[in-house]
């Protein structure tokens, strides 16, 4: 587990995250109005969330990483709500006051989304890695096991006792390996299905 005293700078990227989050409120509204350039700053923004979560995986780990972008959504999302209700003339549109609040939050719970995708990408990647090291040190001593030379009968119950050993616990931590990864899988499909509801909902405001 990585250790909890994290650097200061490693928060910057949460605040660029909450940064990109109340920047999206002012897309295509009366103070800056991309007009057919929209689509490719939502999608630059999309990317930039995506990266933020790639890389507080590997700064701020998994689960605490998860713990500060859940943070960032509900704080970007509140500030944007008090910004948005208090300079409404600028950002409502001919829409109802309510689907203008629903539009807003949801493109910074979207964004937000974005972020834990990459926040899991990450954390899948590593698992990837960290299952193959131990698949190879599987395969190693299985090797060094079959070349072993048979000197002495005694010896070798000992080697045998302690492969064993090595095999079993190898095998619990590359189950473990397995166990998270799928999890994590589970929940990846999962913010992705949430992500593609928020976008169709989203689309149809």
């Amino acid at each position: 587990m990585k250790n909890l005293k994290v650097p200061l700078y490693h928060f910057l990227i949460p605040i660029l995250l909450a940064l990109l989050m109340f920047g999206s409120n002012f897309l295509n509204t009366n103070i800056f109005d991309f007009g057919t350039n929209a689509f490719a700053v939502w999608f630059i923004m999309l990317l930039l969330c995506f990266a933020c979560g790639w890389y507080m995986d590997r700064t701020l780990n998994w689960v605490f990483g998860g713990k500060v972008i859940f943070a960032t959504i509900v704080s970007a999302t509140f500030i944007s709500l008090i910004v948005v209700v208090t300079f409404r003339e600028y950002f409502f549109n001919s829409q109802t006051v309510v689907e203008d609040l629903i539009m807003y939050t949801l493109r910074n719970i979207t964004l937000g989304a974005v972020s834990f995708f990459g926040l899991a990408v990450g954390e899948i990647l590593i698992l990837e890695k960290n299952y193959a090291i131990v698949s190879e040190k599987l395969e190693l001593f299985e090797k060094v096991l079959k070349d072993s030379n048979k000197e002495a009968e005694l010896k070798i119950k000992e080697a045998e006792l302690k492969a064993e050993k090595i095999i079993h616990a190898s095998e619990m931590e590359a189950k473990e390996v397995l166990m998270k990864k799928e999890r994590i899988q589970k929940e990846l499909k999962d913010f992705i299905q949430i992500e593609k509801e928020l976008i169709r909902k989203y689309e149809n405001l």
